[in-house]
């Protein structure tokens, strides 16, 4: 399988890289997509990605940031996307849980992120936070040219889950399904088509249950999120493993 959604150059987990990646794939999670959130970030994931085999980057800034990002910023963003390993532009979008930055900046920011996109082919990783609607309103704006988005560690209901499927967007889930209170995020899985899902972990944070306790999550920990769809999908662990590596591989034009 592949982690679509990792953040390895986060200190938790670059300390300890080799023991991290040995424990992911004798866990069968042998793929990882590491997602920058600033400049820093950014060229480290585009480092790391091209240090080690089934390692690849998506560079973005993450909307907490958008209040700080300088025009040698986005310039370095669109020279970084264009580079070698690199997959993905994001992760991008709005954040109004804290909005760390204003919501004008926010939007302009993510804007940014379309553009390099589209000119550039690449699919496009989402993060929206308390702000679905915002967040396809300027995607229906921007119009045409971006053909794959993703929402990642996905936080809305059913009806919103329906409305990405019908743009034609994907949805990634983390092991918050897992979680006891996540009744909602339970029913987005159950009506999200088999071929739109993808997995990630977000780590270094929310372990799935049942290592709700292990503080620092890491790729191998996916497996437990997998087996946990799989089976509210009643389909089998293999298939709906393999369904979900070639969708992700398809996503981001993996070999």
């Amino acid at each position: 399988m592949i982690d679509t959604h990792c953040h390895l150059t986060f200190q938790e987990l670059e300390n300890d890289m080799a023991a991290v990646l040995k424990r992911s794939t004798d866990a069968g999670v042998t793929g990882w997509i590491t997602i920058g959130t600033d400049t820093e970030h950014n060229e480290k994931a585009a480092k790391l990605a091209r240090s080690y085999d089934n390692m690849y980057a998506a560079v973005g800034i993450h909307p907490h940031y958008a209040k700080d990002i300088t025009a040698d910023d986005i310039d370095i963003l669109e020279q970084l996307a264009a580079g070698e390993k690199i997959v993905a532009v994001g992760e991008t979008g709005f954040d109004f849980h804290y909005k760390f930055s204003p919501v004008q900046q926010q939007k302009e920011l993510f804007i940014k992120h379309l553009e390099i996109a589209k000119r550039l082919d690449m699919p496009v990783v989402i993060h929206s936070r308390n702000a679905f609607d915002e967040t396809v309103s300027v995607l229906d704006e921007f119009g045409s040219g971006i053909e794959k988005v993703v929402f990642h560690c996905f936080g809305g209901d059913v009806a919103q889950a329906k409305m990405v499927i019908d743009k034609g967007y994907y949805i990634s889930f983390t092991g918050v399904v897992t979680f006891k209170s996540a009744d909602i995020a339970r029913d987005v899985v159950r009506i999200v088509p088999m071929e739109r899902i993808m997995l990630e972990t977000d780590c270094p944070y929310m372990s799935p249950a049942p290592m709700r306790k292990q503080k620092v999550n890491e790729p191998a920990l996916m497996v437990h999120t997998a087996k946990f769809i799989a089976e509210l999908k009643g389909v089998d662990f293999d298939s709906f493993a393999a369904l979900t590596t070639k969708t992700s591989k398809d996503f981001f034009n993996l070999p």
